[in-house]
């Protein structure tokens, strides 16, 4: 397994913020919403593990394939791009502006959330056999999730809203941990280890993610959620988006440019530090 140096992968993490500036706008709708479709199908899938086995550790064990799966495909989240596409603008990359920045991260929303939602029709059409029946215990579960995360935050003013900022700056802390370690290696099994445990870390502590949210909601809105589009927005997807963009770009672009590719001078010892050493 090809391990790459901080110096070298942080680099490429630059590199890879340039390209997506450039990508076509056809090229990253379509790689944002595949990229929303398969994470929202992950995330019923360890939902449904979770509610199967009454383990949501073994939910939470699973859910990564979602994550590997759009990673290998190239495909982009609003998360990755938070993080990543920052860091071309920092490097003064030519021809990378402030608003090529946010042209990005607008399409990759437009397309994860797209994506996101197309899943979360099938997933409510096939559980209730084209709207014709209740969907059971998933649709039940899913329902309970989308309104103790909305109106369960909503009960606490200020401070829940806070609680999802926060919620989602530890989850794109996580994510973007494992989006950049799978850069250390130029094999798929190692870039596969990599993403495991810290996608895995986020599901299971119940941490906030923009583009799950974008299909759990729809979805449990769907399945009889007692809660509105109004809420949703206000209590979860707008503060996640937030904690998202801060936790992926404070938590983990920025450290990593700063010390492995802008770095600062080495500090000098002092002649009598160096006589000692």
């Amino acid at each position: 397994m090809a391990y790459l140096e901080p110096s070298e992968f942080v680099t490429k993490m630059v590199d890879a913020g340039e390209s997506k500036v450039y990508m076509s706008t056809k090229d990253t709708l379509i790689r944002a919403f595949m990229a929303g479709a398969i994470l929202g199908l992950a995330a019923v899938f360890a939902i449904t593990v979770a509610t199967k086995t009454g383990s949501l550790l073994v939910g939470s064990i699973l859910f990564p394939v979602g994550f590997i799966m759009l990673y290998l495909m190239k495909f982009d989240l609003l998360t990755g791009v938070f993080t990543l596409v920052p860091l071309a603008l920092l490097d003064k990359r030519s021809g990378v502006t402030t608003s090529q920045v946010l042209r990005n991260w607008g399409l990759v929303f437009v397309g994860n959330f797209a994506g996101a939602l197309t899943t979360a029709t099938m997933m409510a059409f096939i559980l209730t056999y084209g709207f014709n029946t209740d969907g059971g215990a998933i649709a039940a579960k899913v329902a309970t999730i989308g309104e103790s995360r909305t109106l369960g935050y909503q009960t606490h003013g200020l401070g829940g809203w806070f609680t999802i900022f926060i919620r989602g700056m530890l989850c794109n802390w996580m994510v973007s941990m494992g989006v950049v370690g799978a850069m250390i290696s130029t094999s798929a099994g190692s870039k596969m280890a990599a993403m495991w445990m810290p996608v895995m870390l986020f599901f299971f502590m119940g941490f906030e993610h923009s583009i799950v949210n974008m299909f759990l909601f729809p979805f449990s809105m769907i399945m009889g959620g007692e809660f509105t589009v109004m809420d949703y927005l206000v209590w979860n997807e707008i503060p996640t988006v937030l904690g998202n963009l801060f936790g992926g770009l404070f938590l983990v672009g920025l450290p990593l440019y700063f010390t492995h590719v802008r770095t600062s001078p080495e500090r000098k010892l002092g002649s009598a530090a160096a006589n000692v050493i």
